[in-house]
């Protein structure tokens, strides 16, 4: 599927071509018409340029697509807004595509991709990845379910779209800390210095503002080689400061080619309307982001980085809540985490029952659990901070001094709770050797991404595979906890503790993924 490029005033069909700069030669094509080899599908559709294109199928498995332009539209007239770019085919295949430079750009130069010759990955058969290659959303179906969404696969190709000696890449970190950080960085940049031979990537200073109100910072392997060991990240971060003119403006200025944009889902929502500006001004400049959230709440993809270290590091705060509960008569452990949606419900209850029969017990709450019974603090329930995130009340302290009360002034009975808040702890520390790893196939998909061409995507794993993820994808919606699904129960059963919901809670939660056969792309049943 590499073969899909849209411009929008010339189409040009490459044909390979052994010069010594290794730079493919080009023909031209006329706008009206264009020409690409593409197998098994039976329906294009672009949202670029008041573009429309209809594939048709040839018994040759060779097909044609013809493009018409509106007339009224010029080669210097600004590109629309894109739609998402799908692809339908057989047996309800659909495949969700990522833009690509040449999209919007007419008659880019393409070259042979250097790791044909780089010594590493030269031996490494069938090293590129197949035009071909998608990745299912879902891998659970049903034998007449159809085919599904997909998404591209991330991996190298065989043609790329910039020169390496002409790229300059930057590197950005947004949002608050999370562990994995620095390692991403450190794997951006080796790989785009060891394995496309780029020398000039940028890290900006401290978030998005960095791009106008502070200077870069140069990084190259050697000042990057022992990052990944230490916590927090390099280039500082910061939230909010998104203005998107002036972002632009600083690219275009610096002569930056390509940027990495490390965030969460408001990071990646900046990153898209980034590349929105910078495809509305038809600059050659592709955007790709990388996923991070400590909550580990971004959809569509199987895990973001981080994730496993900080739930390692989480075990040591629950375990130092186990040892104070358990050395003091009703001894009560209460530990604030991550996460925003839970919340606790005939607690005090359930707590008295388990100091009768324990004599202690841990408590484990989510940062963002009953806020609705913060009623003093409603007010804050529509403030945001600078990344577009809402304000969240301390309910741990809420909740221990209620619990404190409730067993001193109602049950008479002699409590002893330690409340411990490792959250910044958390953060701050340096990733495990299971997200080491992760960070690299991140980071690395991303730059093969980039140098191919392709642009406004996210780098994530799906089904165990690296995809390429459109931005909307991403930023569409969160994950978050589903207290009537098999992992919950799951939880419930290891920790023989309630699930504070009443019936109709119940029944209204199941109403939201209950069905008969028909299963969604999130791998939830339809609702009724």
């Amino acid at each position: 599927m590499d073969s899909l490029l849209a411009p929008s005033s010339t189409s040009s069909f490459p044909f390979l071509n052994n010069n010594s700069n290794n730079r493919i030669e080009h023909k031209s094509l006329p706008s009206s018409l264009c020409f690409f080899n593409l197998r098994k599908f039976s329906t294009v559709s672009f949202g670029y340029n008041r573009r429309s294109c209809r594939l048709r199928l040839s018994s040759s498995r060779r097909s044609k697509i013809k493009c018409s332009t509106s007339p009224t539209m010029s080669s210097s007239a600004s590109p629309e807004i894109p739609q998402p770019k799908i692809v339908n085919g057989p047996g309800g295949y659909v495949l969700e595509d990522v833009p690509h430079l040449s999209d919007y750009i007419p008659d880019l130069p393409v070259y042979s991709n250097p790791l044909q010759d780089n010594p590493a990955y030269s031996v490494v058969k069938q090293y590129f990845v197949h035009v071909d290659d998608t990745v299912p959303q879902k891998i659970v179906v049903h034998k007449n379910s159809p085919r599904g969404v997909h998404f591209r696969r991330a991996g190298p190709r065989q043609k790329i779209f910039f020169d390496s000696d002409d790229v300059h890449a930057c590197i950005v970190t947004c949002g608050g800390l999370c562990p994995g950080l620095n390692t991403v960085i450190r794997e951006i940049v080796c790989g785009l210095f060891h394995m496309y031979g780029v020398r000039k990537v940028s890290g900006i200073d401290g978030g998005y503002r960095g791009f106008y109100a502070k200077n870069t910072v140069h990084l190259d392997p050697k000042v990057v080689n022992d990052i990944h060991k230490r916590g927090g990240t390099i280039l500082g971060t910061s939230r909010g400061g998104h203005d998107t003119s002036k972002i632009v403006d600083s690219i275009q200025d610096r002569g930056i080619n390509q940027v990495y944009i490390i965030g969460g889902d408001g990071t990646q929502r900046g990153a898209s309307v980034i590349f929105e500006e910078i495809r509305r001004r038809g600059l050659k400049v592709s955007v790709a982001g990388i996923p991070k959230t400590i909550d580990n709440d971004i959809p569509v993809i199987d895990r973001s980085f981080g994730f496993d270290t900080a739930v390692e590091e989480a075990q040591r705060a629950i375990n130092a809540a186990h040892v104070e509960a358990e050395s003091f008569e009703n001894g009560i452990g209460l530990v604030k985490l991550m996460g925003r949606y839970s919340g606790p419900g005939g607690l005090f209850e359930y707590i008295e029952r388990r100091l009768k029969e324990n004599g202690h017990m841990v408590l484990v709450i989510a940062e963002g659990a009953g806020q609705e019974l913060l009623s003093e603090s409603l007010q804050s329930m529509t403030q945001k901070d600078a990344s577009g995130n809402k304000l969240l009340q301390d309910v741990a302290l809420w909740i221990s001094q209620r619990i404190k009360d409730h067993f001193s002034k109602e049950r008479k009975m002699t409590i002893n709770l330690k409340y411990i808040d490792p959250t910044y702890m958390i953060r701050a520390i340096p990733s495990n050797a299971s997200d080491n790893v992760y960070c690299t196939l991140l980071a690395q998909s991303a730059v093969h991404g980039a140098m191919a061409g392709y642009t406004g995507f996210t780098s994530g794993l799906v089904n165990g595979r690296q995809t390429y993820i459109p931005f909307y994808r991403i930023t569409e919606t969160q994950n978050k906890v589903v207290i009537t699904d098999r992992m919950w129960a799951r939880l419930l059963s290891s920790t023989n503790q309630p699930s504070f919901l009443c019936p109709k809670e119940i029944l209204e939660d199941q109403g939201h993924e209950e069905s008969s056969n028909e299963l969604l792309d999130n791998g939830k049943c339809s609702p009724n």
